[in-house]
């Protein structure tokens, strides 16, 4: 096998990582990319190390931006007394797509799971926590994927505000079990945030 076979090898195994992708899938996404070299994988390839170089976490919330703290953490506007806690940031787009909600959010980064040892410390509760009295919380909406893991997530949560003084709601019609934001549409989103419960 030649130096060339192995790089397309390489990149076959390692485009077959990424979700949604099989090794199948991977292969014919390679082999396009290769017969669209100028067009589209040298610009891919600078992208990906922009974003590689430039991208971080939020110190606040958890979303991705280019700087410390994203746009949404730094508007004034958002600063309503409004969290939404999201398990990670492609429910925080989700949520931003339906242009309903108008407050701040918080990124878990996971949901509580005892099989994969995955507790309130590796996710982003405790940050959530101090979020609360400091930023002045009035409301936490929990926007958690209607999941087992989800709902203990959400329900583990609940319990530790109990005693902060703050409303907890959490989304309502529209979130199908075992359904996930992110394959949900814009109004279903809308529906589901408007009529929101609390816990």
């Amino acid at each position: 096998m030649s130096d060339t076979d192995t790089d397309i090898q390489t990149l076959i195994d390692m485009m077959a990582r990424l979700p949604g992708l099989g090794p199948r899938s991977a292969r014919r996404a390679v082999l396009h990319l290769i017969k669209k070299r100028a067009p589209l994988m040298a610009p891919l390839g600078a992208a990906m190390q922009s974003v590689a170089a430039s991208v971080r976490e939020c110190a606040n919330c958890g979303n991705i931006c280019s700087s410390n703290l994203c746009e949404i953490c730094t508007s004034n506007k958002r600063a309503n007394g409004e969290i939404c806690v999201v398990q990670d940031v492609a429910d925080l787009w989700a949520m931003e797509r339906g242009k309903a909600f108008k407050g701040r959010y918080h990124v878990l980064g996971g949901t509580l799971s005892a099989l994969d040892a995955i507790g309130p410390d590796e996710l982003r509760i405790p940050r959530l926590l101090d979020r609360i009295g400091a930023e002045g919380v009035t409301e936490v909406i929990l926007a958690l994927n209607a999941t087992v893991e989800g709902q203990t997530t959400a329900h583990y949560i609940a319990d530790q505000l109990e005693t902060a003084g703050v409303r907890v709601t959490s989304l309502a019609q529209g979130v199908p079990i075992g359904g996930e934001l992110d394959y949900l549409d814009d109004g279903t989103i809308s529906a589901a945030l408007k009529a929101r419960k609390s816990v």
